[in-house]
């Protein structure tokens, strides 16, 4: 059975034992996407996400046997969120992902397209960074890219990529990226919008951890409140929609969910 909130019948929630097997089998889905869109297509888009959960997929990628088998000339690489800060600062999500992966394979430099956030003006950097993706995917006035792959995660109070509960950027249909102030971080973050998520191929949400197990249960089999919990924004328009999730995540959620 999909998720009830969820019309697409493309939908699917997968259960894992614990973080480490749910990264192993992200890490795995995301090699057969790459040899499945770069023998189609020629190349494979995907949009990466920052957290705990998608570093040690990103950090299994780095290792064999997928450095060695992934077609890594060509992947080209986005994010979905940053946060306002330099590229080498600790909190920031490309660092994460170049320390982790981007380094350690053999990716062109020239396929990573990381967000411009250490531009002191966060709607400038939104701009930017919606340029850059209209520019790659050459996309006329109003059309949103068609993502391969959208990696996300989700927060205990069930936001995700960096789309908070009632914050302005929930509201956004018009741009590929915005800049969204967060009042409980007292910070701007810079984020996909979900019309652009919500037209990838593909969105896979990585959760893991008991701490999320209440919200998720709220945002799988809740009713639809998407200022409440941002994550159920998403819903892919024609795409593919998973949730690859731990025991501990799942804890809550009703046997007959579990895909």
């Amino acid at each position: 059975m999909s998720p009830r909130w969820l019309d697409s019948p493309h939908a699917r929630v997968r259960v894992y034992a614990d973080a480490r097997e749910l990264a192993l089998k992200a890490a795995r889905r995301f090699a057969r996407l790459a040899d499945q869109y770069v023998v189609g297509c020629g190349r494979f888009t995907v949009a990466l996400s920052g957290g705990s959960t998608p570093k040690e997929m990103l950090a299994l990628l780095a290792g064999e046997p997928f450095r060695d088998t992934v077609p890594w000339s060509s992947i080209y690489f986005f994010w979905g969120d940053e946060r306002c800060v330099p590229p080498d600062h600790p909190e920031s999500n490309f660092r994460m992902a170049d320390e982790t992966l981007l380094g350690r394979v053999p990716a062109p430099r020239e396929n990573i397209f990381r967000i411009p956030a250490e531009d002191p003006d966060p709607d400038r950097a939104a701009a930017r960074y919606s340029e850059t993706i209209r520019d790659f995917f050459a996309l006329g006035p109003g059309a949103f890219p068609r993502l391969d792959l959208v990696l996300l995660g989700m927060g205990a109070d069930g936001h995700t990529a960096s789309l908070f509960p009632g914050t302005a950027a929930l509201g956004v249909s018009d741009r590929i990226a915005a800049a969204n102030y967060v009042e409980k971080l007292g910070a701007y973050r810079i984020t996909l919008a979900a019309p652009t998520i919500n037209h990838a191929r593909n969105v896979t949400f990585l959760v893991a951890g008991e701490d999320k197990a209440a919200t998720l249960k709220a945002v799988i089999e809740g009713p639809r409140q998407p200022e409440v919990y941002p994550s159920q924004s998403i819903r892919p328009d024609e795409g593919a929609l998973l949730w690859l999730l731990d025991e501990a995540a799942a804890r809550m959620l009703g046997k007959e969910e579990h895909r």
